[in-house]
């Protein structure tokens, strides 16, 4: 192997460190602290859905979730798109 090729594989493998440690240890960080809050909710838990509603936990299913929004209405939400819990 010549000095370029030896060059271009360090450069290759510089280049997948990167992305790894930039994009995809991240993300796996993110998808298990959303999976944790997942875990962690129960009725009476105030939160926000990915789109941007506000409601209280009614009640839940292993796939759902039902919420009680302010003027008492009920929602019924995925579990997934539970984004936080509010304080």
């Amino acid at each position: 192997m010549d000095q370029s090729t030896v060059s271009l594989i360090v450069f290759l493998v510089l280049i997948i460190v990167m992305f790894y440690f930039l994009i995809i240890r991240p993300q796996q960080r993110r998808q298990q602290e959303h999976d944790k809050l997942l875990s962690s909710l129960g009725p009476g838990d105030k939160v926000i859905t990915i789109g941007g509603i506000f409601g209280e936990i009614d009640s839940l299913s292993e796939d759902s979730v039902v919420l009680r929004t302010e003027d008492g209405g009920l929602l019924r939400v995925a579990r997934n798109g539970i984004a936080a819990k509010r304080e």
